[in-house]
């Protein structure tokens, strides 16, 4: 398989997958995202807080730190609820040029041997902090890009969605008005059948008043949809 072949049927599984996920999915992964960009900034601040002597600042500080690792490794390795990497725009965005996942991995390292030396009071624990410091908001700004994919991932789904759904809706209003056609047809045939055709003319009413039924149910969709 030439390498163009090779991307291409990887792209291909990768949109299938995607297109399994549910709305609610990429909510949790937009949450899970946003909650990285919230928790790391909160396990620098309560690292400072610990070098200025403040009562549970380490404990605190490595409990942000435990929702933050979590929350990566859920999201790049995935879990029973979520898919981990599943488009080439996340693959590029944890291990392209931006290197997503090799920085938050030194960040989550880095945090670790600074909360231990803050408390054990280490000699070496203000440089860790003030490392940890000057890396805060660089990381803050890989993290808002890799959320922004999310977002913009889960946008394009819901309008392949609605798309797919106007698709359905679109076949099922041809196959009702088949029906009607059918149901016309069969009343005709069942007037000049007399009082032969009268049970065939019940089951030609009866498909009339389904096509009806799902026409509104059509409608209905395609109000909601758009």
């Amino acid at each position: 398989m030439l390498a163009h072949d090779a991307f291409a049927h990887d792209t291909d599984d990768m949109l299938i997958q995607a297109r399994k996920l549910s709305g609610e999915t990429f909510s949790i992964l937009i949450n899970l995202s946003g909650r990285r960009r919230f928790t790391s900034q909160r396990v620098v601040l309560y690292a400072v807080l610990a070098s200025q002597g403040h009562d549970n600042a380490v404990r605190t500080a490595l409990d942000a730190l435990a929702l933050f690792r979590d929350a990566h490794d859920a999201l790049v390795n995935g879990n029973d609820e979520l898919p981990g990497i599943f488009c080439n725009e996340l693959k590029d965005a944890y291990f392209g040029a931006q290197q997503g996942d090799v920085r938050i991995r030194a960040f989550i390292r880095l945090a670790e041997d600074t909360l231990a030396a803050l408390n054990t009071g280490k000699r070496d624990a203000p440089k860790l902090l003030a490392q940890l410091i000057e890396c805060a908001t660089p990381l803050l700004n890989v993290l808002n890009k890799i959320t922004q994919v999310y977002e913009e991932l889960s946008k394009r789904h819901a309008s392949q969605m609605k798309k797919h759904l106007r698709s359905v809706m679109s076949d099922i209003e041809s196959i009702a008005k088949q029906a009607r056609m059918v149901s016309f047809n069969a009343q005709i045939v069942a007037a000049r059948a007399g009082q032969a055709g009268r049970e065939f003319a019940v089951v030609a009413g009866v498909l009339s008043t389904i096509t009806a039924e799902i026409d509104e149910l059509v409608r209905e969709a395609m109000g909601t949809s758009g």
